[in-house]
């Protein structure tokens, strides 16, 4: 059967293209006062460049802004319509890839999601896909399967495969599992090691995949969890106050032609058979090889073949653990940063819709665009030192000198344009929570807006540090320098000063020398500069800062005071694993978590 790609409904058509000419008209104004301001001396070469520099930065902050307004209009307050599940249910199956994880942990979400399933009323079969390598780690992954199977009876509905060439790797994982067992199934939920779903959405999932026959992806917005140190707080706060808000603008915007993100989402089998096998990239990685970033690649060839690719950010129990510290979210930024320049070469892959094309150039973008922040900066330097003297005295015979324009005015009307559209969007989600009601899940409006502005002073001082690690990424990437695949960084905390320093020393060098540079060459701009090469001096400062457990009230969020069942009971299972033992040693499952960790 031929499906035409699906088309964009009126209303997605009219938010696309109001989003769109709005982040250009501010990226133009912004623009405007760079080209202003350089004109005063004579525009130059290097005031071009500023100007074409501002232009893509400060369009693509526009666009996070639009996001976020797109998202801020409520839906109806009609009750949320949700499909009741269709009998006999449909065969489905939840595919757990793996890859040198923390076996006991891994295995314990698997047991509270399986009784969750069951409480439901579901049937369903659960795969653990192993990568793992390491034979010590798949004698441990072993045992924990087996431990699983004991505790829950799962024997012919849980399932453990390790594969001895991870060729692919989490995508290749998936397509041999679909290749050999798929047809087995009519829909599969895809997870990470680290996920967990109640049985109440996973049952949702499946009725709205059967309600909507055209559907071929449903992803959900996960939240995170059990967040400890100040960084994991704040992320997790943001994830939970700000995303849904940006999901459902993110919602509204793509309509059909949806966002995958790896996990926590469910396929149409049949669908992703069908669209999904992945090329092997043509040369060497990082350009060439196998494709990283294989999500949104999937959910490209879903839309190309014809089927809907939907988020919903109404969907409720879905949730993830997200990194403890700057040096574990760098680690594993580095991956997603070489997946998406990867994506450089599939922007003209052909049959693609035109939104998935532009998904792939913001993916892009979204790395980028720190490489041009940076070069920003040492154009206007460059701009500042190699400007003309003044001329006083520009026509002949004047008796009165003329004196050169000041540009502080449209530098500050940019500068403070620029913190608005970073700010602005968040303090409209505040309001607009207040005024729903929403901001009582998070604790007292003053509480809420307390943690709004440490996150925003947190965000604020990380961002240039956190700008020089995708600077270094994409210059890496460029440069022909494979990143591979690392394991994923769970459980990583507490990082000590000398720790971050070694990470982070070349940071240190760089905000050192531009600001000493910056003063011996014009130190009129050196005031311009301090918000950004202070916090690169203090990167592993504000490092090991971040790392430490956060211990007052502020970041609370709704998970906190009532967990979820599924979350409650993962978090009872793995306190009892872990329990110490009366004689005063550990319990054999401990010495195994102990070992995986």
């Amino acid at each position: 059967m031929i499906r035409q790609i699906p088309a964009p409904s009126p209303r997605t058509r009219a938010i696309r293209a109001g989003a769109v000419l709005l982040a250009l008209s501010l990226a133009s104004v912004a623009a405007a006062l760079v080209a202003e301001a350089g004109a005063t001396n004579g525009f130059d070469l290097w005031d071009g460049l500023r100007t074409v520099l501002i232009f893509v930065t400060t369009g693509w902050l526009a666009w996070g802004a639009m996001l976020a307004l797109s998202g801020l209009p409520q839906p109806s307050r009609a009750r949320k319509q949700v499909p009741q599940l269709v009998l006999p249910e449909p065969r489905t199956v939840v595919l757990v890839p793996i890859c040198n994880e923390d076996a006991v942990a891994t295995f314990t979400r698997i047991e509270a999601m399986h009784h969750s399933a069951n409480e439901a009323g579901l049937s369903l079969d659960i795969a653990v896909l192993s990568d793992t390598q390491d034979a010590a780690n798949a004698e441990r992954e072993k045992a924990a399967f087996a431990d699983l199977i004991a505790a829950t009876g799962g024997a012919g509905r849980i399932f453990y495969r390790r594969r001895t060439d991870n060729r692919g790797r989490k995508a290749g994982n998936i397509e041999e599992f679909i290749r050999n067992s798929g047809g087995a199934y009519e829909f599969a939920v895809i997870l990470d090691a680290d996920s967990l779903m109640e049985g109440e959405t996973l049952r949702e999932m499946i009725a709205k995949m059967q309600a909507d026959p055209q559907l071929g992806l449903l992803q959900t917005l996960p939240r995170i969890v059990s967040a400890h140190s100040l960084f994991g707080r704040a992320m997790q706060f943001a994830a939970s106050f700000h995303g849904p808000i940006f999901t459902r603008g993110l919602e509204r915007m793509q309509g059909n032609t949806g966002p995958f993100w790896g996990h926590n989402a469910i396929v149409r089998v049949r669908a992703f058979a069908e669209s999904c096998a992945l090329p092997e990239l043509s040369g060497k990685p990082p350009f060439g090889g196998h494709i990283l970033s294989h999500d949104y690649v999937e959910a490209a060839l879903l839309a190309r073949a014809g089927w809907k690719v939907q988020v919903d950010h109404s969907i409720d129990g879905s949730f993830e653990e997200g990194p403890e510290n700057v040096l574990s979210y760098a680690k594993r930024d580095r991956r997603w940063c070489q997946g998406n320049l990867q994506h450089i070469r599939l922007l003209w892959a052909p049959g693609l819709a035109g939104w998935s094309r532009f998904v792939f150039l913001q993916g892009i973008l979204a790395y980028v665009v720190s490489l041009l922040w940076a070069s920003f900066l040492l154009v206007s330097i460059a701009a500042t030192v190699l400007a003309p003297p003044p001329d006083y005295f520009p026509e002949p015979y004047n008796l009165f000198p003329v004196f050169p324009s000041d540009r502080t005015k449209e530098i500050t009307a940019l500068a403070i344009g620029i913190v608005g559209l970073l700010i602005l969007p968040k303090l409209g989600i505040l309001f607009d929570a207040i005024r729903s009601g929403r901001v009582h899940k998070f604790g007292t409006p003053g509480k809420v807006f307390s943690s709004l502005l440490l996150e925003i002073l947190l965000s604020s001082l990380l961002a240039p540090v956190m700008m020089m690690f995708q600077v270094r990424a994409v210059l890496q990437v460029f440069l022909g320098r494979d990143g591979g695949w690392p394991a994923n960084a769970r459980g990583e905390g507490l990082i000590h000063v000398w720790e971050a320093f070694r990470a982070s020393a070349w940071i240190v060098a760089v905000g050192a020398v531009g600001l000493a540079a910056a003063y011996y060459l014009s130190a009129g701009l050196v005031p311009w500069l301090l918000p950004v090469g202070v916090p690169m001096i203090a990167a592993p400062l504000l490092i090991a800062w971040s790392s430490r457990p956060l211990t007052h009230t502020l970041f609370r969020v709704p998970d906190e005071d009532h967990p979820s069942p599924v979350v409650a009971r993962y978090r009872a299972l793995m306190a009892a694993k872990l329990k110490p033992t009366t004689q005063g040693g550990t319990s054999p499952t401990q010495v195994t978590a102990d070992a995986a960790a």
